[in-house]
């Protein structure tokens, strides 16, 4: 005798619609809308290979064009090192090529972090810098500037000051919001609170020494101009960690879309796993903060491009997607940050907030009035 394969739906009620969470049906059938299973895996994986296509593609002409122009037989010598490119190759290799990965360590953290935190929150806006990462990482480097100036002279003081600070912030957010791990808002709002706190903090710090408001502009606009590849060892480390453990993860997290107590009866440590998540995001995130200073709206932008492409809400598949495209972005934003006005380069924080703004204000309408 044949078991008998089922189908189930499960609905989430929200204010005038019926919204489908997530659905578990049989391959080859309909699903609800109009598209099947199969037809649904085969698009994800379409648009998987063109996200990696593209990020290929960005990343070439991230090495290949910027501020000084090449010709593509000169590229390709100093790409090659053959004598008499010295210059360009100094170019290549201490410049561009450090850059290049920068962004797309950026972009894939940032995004994945944003996809991790809207999913446990259950909050299409929530962000990186909800959960006080920006918030942190800016105090510290005002602290460290003004308090302990000769540790902030030194070449990793002030990338070493904004990881414990985004780290230890969100942290300290976790432990408010612990007591009241149960409901997705408790992070939201403790974060809320602590990053008004050390906004104002930072405020303070600021007029009182005006010396070091220079300084933590730059790191607070955010960019990618004079990283060398010695700063990205440590924070590619803690960024590829945090990734494999968002895969390992990332089928328990796509139960959530259904609703905490339908995930507990299924067997999912919710209160746990938002937790490792939550942990998991602010590290990676921190560690992009140590090195691209405080960069917004990638981890808001890049989760719902990857939803809306691929048509699904979680799983392994939307993660890989997610991390393309925000490498995809990131890189991109920067490139065109580079080439747009040169010799002048436009950092990668000002193309984002040019780019994230009108998108974030999309949303909120699409929210009020969808």
């Amino acid at each position: 005798m044949k078991p008998i394969r089922t189908s189930i739906t499960l609905y989430m009620m929200k204010p005038d619609k019926h919204v489908l969470s997530r659905s578990f049906i049989k391959a080859g059938t309909a699903s609800a809308n109009g598209e099947t299973v199969l037809a649904q895996h085969r698009r994800v994986r379409l648009w998987i290979f063109v996200s990696a296509v593209l990020l290929l593609f960005l990343l070439l002409a991230s090495i290949r064009y910027g501020s000084v122009f090449m010709e593509f037989s000169v590229f390709c010598h100093a790409l090659r090192g053959d004598v008499g490119y010295e210059t360009q190759r100094i170019i290549l290799y201490a410049v561009r090529i450090p850059r290049s990965i920068a962004g797309l360590l950026a972009g894939v953290r940032l995004s994945l972090s944003g996809l991790l935190l809207q999913t446990v929150t259950d909050n299409a806006l929530a962000g990186p810098n909800i959960i006080g990462v920006n918030a942190g990482a800016g105090f510290a480097c005002v602290a460290a500037l003004s308090f302990f100036p000769v540790f902030a002279a030194r070449p990793a003081g002030i990338a070493l000051a904004a990881f414990l600070g985004a780290f230890l912030t969100t942290l300290l957010i976790v432990l408010l919001a612990v007591r009241s791990m149960q409901s997705r808002s408790a992070v939201i709002l403790a974060g809320v609170a602590v990053t008004s706190i050390l906004n104002a903090a930072i405020s303070c710090l600021t007029l009182l020494d005006t010396d070091i408001l220079s300084a933590y502009n730059a790191f607070s606009v955010g960019g990618f101009s004079g990283i060398r590849m010695e700063q990205l060892s440590v924070p590619a480390a803690v960024i590829f960690g945090s990734l494999f453990l968002a895969l390992l993860i990332a089928p328990r997290t796509a139960v959530l879309c259904i609703g905490d107590s339908a995930a507990s009866l299924l067997g999912i440590g919710v209160r746990h796993l938002r937790l490792i998540c939550i942990l998991c995001a602010s590290a990676s995130a921190a560690a992009v903060v140590s090195f691209a200073g405080l960069l917004g709206f990638v981890g808001l932008i890049v989760p719902h491009m990857a939803k809306k492409l691929s048509g699904i809400h979680g799983g392994v598949s939307l993660t890989v997607l997610c991390v393309l495209l925000g490498g995809c972005v990131t890189v991109a934003a920067d490139l065109i940050g580079r080439i747009l006005f040169p010799p002048t380069e436009i950092p990668v924080g000002i193309m984002m907030a040019f780019i994230g703004g009108p998108f974030f204000i999309g949303l909120l309408w699409k929210r009020r009035h969808g």
